[in-house]
């Protein structure tokens, strides 16, 4: 089988190889994007049958294309999200391969470039962007295996109420994801347990606008590191149901109970962190302090926005908050079914270069590797907070194929036959 030859092969046709494919056609860089599935296959095939994205239409899209029939401060669900990347690859006619597998990834020896291999052969590239993000690997914590009449699943996984066996249900994890999935059960009428751990809780909207508005105006989408001790603090958001303000407070009160960040389990109980009080205290932190620079931000501009004191209303402390469970026996809770909710590793194990830190992430300055011609895209935090978001990564992509482009004309240039003394 002949060995194809490309300059720049893109790994992964979601919404950051699709970008990265716009951004190097625009560029004039040869490429092509090779997906092992579907585009944007994640989001049909990994995400539950109600989610919608968590920012509003106007916000979360490429600057090419609106979404189709919904409006610009409407919520698209999983199946409107991956339309709409698949009918962008369509617009800037991106030459994606679906299902093909990268299996392989080498430098040359004495030569500049790759060697990939692939699922269906043979490619040599000179650039090489591994555009399949961070949210690779669902994380499922080893931690009740052996927990009888008990159904473990990631959140990834779970697709509608009707999926469970009967009986209550567990969701560890309390960041947009579990919140929504706990949400969702306890309205079908569930028992639900809803372990927090620390999280950010941002409004839905403050005053008439979006807090993705809000984050864009005080500056924060463009923050190029996070706080100390915020890398991997989880966002308790939703877009569900015309979009709402995650409050634990008030879900309690509706009969959800919640717990502290699950620690151990001995063959028959589980048992909890007392920290559960200090985790929604620190939600409510993060939450206050956006209203006061919202508002400052408004009166220092003179923008007239109609007040919200609602939104500073706190509810009040529910039972399982002021006399938290610290241990929880699964069998007599009636718990069948436990939802991880716990994030996802990075896979990377197909690139066989030493690009990678000691913890098995991607060494780099804002998507460019350590190694020459070696590239990442849809990192969390890559360039800026906003990195891993569809707006985002359409950025970084484009800072990635100016370099990828440069680098070209240095390696093209041929000197002319003149000699210069």
């Amino acid at each position: 089988m002949p060995v194809e030859i490309v300059d720049t092969l893109v790994v992964g046709a979601g919404q950051a190889g699709v970008a990265m494919s716009e951004h190097l056609g625009k560029a004039g860089v040869s490429h092509l994007v090779l997906e092992r599935s579907r585009i944007a296959e994640r989001w049909r095939s990994e995400r539950w049958d109600s989610l919608v994205a968590n920012g509003p239409a106007w916000h979360d899209r490429f600057p090419g294309m609106e979404f189709p029939g919904i409006g610009p401060d409407g919520f698209p669900g999983k199946e409107a999200v991956a339309d709409y990347f698949e009918a962008y690859a369509r617009q800037i006619k991106a030459p994606i391969r679906c299902g093909v597998e990268v299996q392989r990834v080498e430098r040359h020896v004495g030569r500049p470039g790759f060697r990939v291999e692939t699922s269906e052969g043979m490619i040599e590239a000179q650039n090489v962007v591994a555009a399949t993000g961070a949210f690779q690997v669902p994380i499922v914590p080893d931690l009740i295996a052996d927990a009888p009449d008990v159904t473990q699943m990631h959140s990834t996984k779970y697709r509608n109420p009707e999926q469970l066996a009967k009986g209550a249900v567990l969701v560890v994890g309390a960041g947009s994801s579990g919140t929504q999935i706990a949400e969702e059960l306890l309205l079908a009428g569930r028992r639900v347990y809803l372990s927090v751990g620390p999280h950010d809780r941002p409004p839905r909207a403050y005053r008439g606008r979006d807090f993705c508005w809000w984050l864009g105006v005080l500056g924060k989408w463009d923050a190029e590191t996070p706080g100390p001790g915020t890398e991997h603090v989880t966002i308790a958001v939703s877009g569900a149901r015309g979009g709402y303000t995650i409050d634990f407070r008030r879900l309690a009160a509706r009969g959800l109970t919640l717990l502290g960040r699950t620690l151990s389990f001995d063959g028959t109980e589980l048992s909890f962190s007392q920290d559960l009080a200090v985790n929604l205290a620190r939600g409510d932190a993060n939450y206050m302090a956006l209203l006061d620079e919202a508002d400052a931000y408004a009166a220092r501009n003179g923008i007239d926005l109609p007040q919200d004191p609602e939104a500073r209303r706190i509810e009040p402390e529910p039972d399982c908050v002021a006399n938290p469970i610290l241990s929880l026996d699964l069998a007599q809770a009636g718990i069948r079914t436990v939802i991880w909710a716990t994030g996802f590793a990075s896979d990377y194990s197909w690139l066989k270069l030493d690009v990678f830190d000691e913890r098995g992430r991607p060494r780099h300055q804002r998507g460019v590797s350590a190694e020459r011609g070696i590239y990442f895209l849809g990192l969390p935090w890559q360039s800026r907070r906003g990195s891993s978001f569809i707006w985002g990564v359409w950025h970084d992509a484009k800072h990635l194929a100016d370099r990828i482009s440069t680098q070209r004309k240095y390696t093209e240039y041929r000197p002319s036959s003149q000699t210069v003394g």
